[in-house]
């Protein structure tokens, strides 16, 4: 498989399976935000999920793919820390702001710097047509998190640290975006840099949601919390999966741009399972966000 996959490189066809992968990225990203924002703790919500991670991982890191070259480790090293930075202002931006305040922030910091990074990186560059779409996205992202300041009532008094915390947790999606892409292209094979970065990447979280949760006074069981891990883990393999390989068949701005199309998704989740208000304003700027990729990806 991982021969037929490079063999897209370079390719329209890649170009039309990195788009295709993107938007896959975007869905599953919108439901992974909302099951670590639902019905448990973020932390250990988060921690269920990397436990499964490290299972569902490590037997294809250990027999299925092929071991990683030396240079790759210092590699892996660095992408995990970056990961474990970011999930922790993650989880501290979602106890303290609602998921369709806080998410809308994250992803529209996000692609704003990837592109920046894949420039400096990968000598990528936009043309004036995608210039423009970025530039839609970023102002339906950035109305929704201003209009989220101004009207709502919902956690109040965390807003602004919420929104802190999600401008910075922005910067992180930016550096791992980059820097995941730069690890992919860094190895023969990328489902050797799939397999072993998932399996490194759980190890630390669930330390950190065990002392969280043996300090609660009243803990979750353990039972519904591994069960919304187990789903969690799934998603984020495909999802975290879809994007990595996007950046690796074609531009790593343009996959990126094209994943932040998950804040619309992101807002009909919030409004059918996490029973979060959405009005016509908040409706009208998802467009533009919508509509902002579209631009992106047409002026390619």
């Amino acid at each position: 498989m991982s021969d037929w996959l490079i063999s897209f490189e370079g390719t329209e066809a890649g170009t039309h399976l990195a788009l295709a992968l993107a938007i896959l990225a975007a869905v599953l990203h919108a439901v992974f935000g909302a099951l670590q924002k639902g019905r448990h703790d973020p932390w250990l919500t988060r921690g269920a999920i990397d436990v499964w991670l490290v299972v569902l991982a490590a037997p294809c890191a250990l027999f299925l793919v092929p071991f990683p070259e030396p240079h790759m480790w210092p590699i892996f090293a660095t992408a995990v820390g970056i990961h474990v930075i970011y999930k922790c202002l993650q989880a501290q931006a979602y106890t303290k702001g609602a998921y369709t305040v806080v998410y809308p922030v994250v992803r529209g910091t996000g692609p704003l710097f990837a592109v920046i990074g894949a420039y400096l990186i990968f000598d990528e560059s936009f043309t004036g047509l995608q210039w423009l779409g970025v530039a839609v996205l970023l102002s339906g992202i950035f109305g929704l998190a201003a209009y989220n300041l101004v009207f709502l009532t919902f956690q109040r008094d965390t807003l602004p640290a919420a929104l802190a915390l999600a401008v910075a947790t922005g910067l992180l999606v930016a550096l791992y975006t980059t820097f995941d892409a730069y690890g992919i292209r860094a190895t023969a094979d990328p489902f050797t840099f799939l397999a072993w970065f998932f399996m490194f990447e759980g190890m630390t979280m669930p330390w950190i949601a065990l002392a969280r949760w043996r300090r609660m006074a009243d803990p979750p069981a353990p039972g519904p919390l591994f069960r919304r891990g187990f789903f969690g883990a799934v998603v984020a393999l495909m999802s975290f999966g879809s994007i990595m390989l996007a950046t690796r068949l074609d531009k790593v701005g343009e996959a990126a741009v094209l994943r932040e199309t998950s804040v619309v998704f992101a807002a009909i989740i919030g409004v059918v399972f996490l029973r979060e208000t959405v009005g016509p304003r908040r409706i009208a700027l998802m467009i533009l966000i919508a509509l902002g990729a579209v631009i992106v990806e047409m002026g390619g």
